[in-house]
């Protein structure tokens, strides 16, 4: 991965997604950790050789066995009793759902990752510009060897392989990461409550962090609310 060593100026992520079927690179804007701007990218806290191939992953049993790790009730939880930990993923409980079906496109999502860059660029200025060697967004996360959600997956290719499927189903691009996080244009978000829920679950699998820690109520039904017509998905690992 090639890494500048200024902030990314304005305009520049547009141009070279653009260039990218020509030049086989894809941008990423890149944040480092609140408190040492060094982490991951300089400090050497990425890790491409230790990932897989995406293309060795099926993101639907993938997305079931997270399910249900994460999901499962724990007699000696000293944090949620067990109708508490159910009600966080009701109406689903310990059931997994599947996958999300195909949702209607509202806008081109290459165009729209254009605008979602932007406006990244315009909430967090000193952003970075990474350039990787990858066929899309979700594969350059595991080309770059990032590590944000290492405390749940240790194998960014898994990841990579959910994102590609959100690709097609959801119009998603990857455009930006975190230390641990993870940002994300989307050009078909789910319009609707019944359509958004099943989409939540999709993404308590990928990322329970964001449902467990984020706004109060901290449940799926309260999570999916906020996906509906949403045209960005940002996820944190902890």
């Amino acid at each position: 991965m090639w890494l500048s060593n200024d902030p990314a100026p304005t305009g520049l992520w547009r141009l070279l997604h653009a260039e990218h079927q020509r030049s086989g690179l894809w941008p990423l804007l890149l944040d480092s950790y609140t408190y040492d701007a060094s982490r991951p990218w300089d400090d050497g806290e990425i890790w491409p050789n230790a990932m897989s191939s995406p293309a060795q992953h099926d993101a639907e049993p993938l997305l079931a066995g997270w399910w249900a790790s994460y999901t499962e009730v724990d007699d000696e939880d000293d944090e949620l009793s067990p109708d508490q930990r159910l009600a966080v993923t009701a109406p689903y409980g310990q059931q997994w759902p599947g996958s999300a079906a195909p949702a209607q496109q509202q806008m081109a999502p290459d165009r729209h990752a254009d605008h979602c860059a932007e406006q990244l660029l315009q909430a967090q200025p000193t952003v970075r510009l990474g350039l990787v060697a990858a066929d899309s967004g979700s594969d350059a996360l595991t080309v770059a060897g990032w590590q944000g959600a290492v405390n749940y997956v240790n194998d960014t290719a898994k990841l990579s392989a959910v994102l590609h499927t959100w690709e097609d189903r959801f119009g998603a691009r990857v455009i930006g990461v975190g230390f641990a996080e993870l940002y994300v244009s989307v050009a078909a978000p789910p319009s609707g409550t019944a359509e958004a829920l099943h989409v939540a679950a999709e993404h308590f699998a990928f990322c329970p962090d964001n449902v467990w820690q984020g706004p109060s109520p901290c449940t799926l039904a309260a999570y999916a609310e906020r996906l509906i017509g949403a045209p960005t998905w940002v996820f944190w690992w902890d």
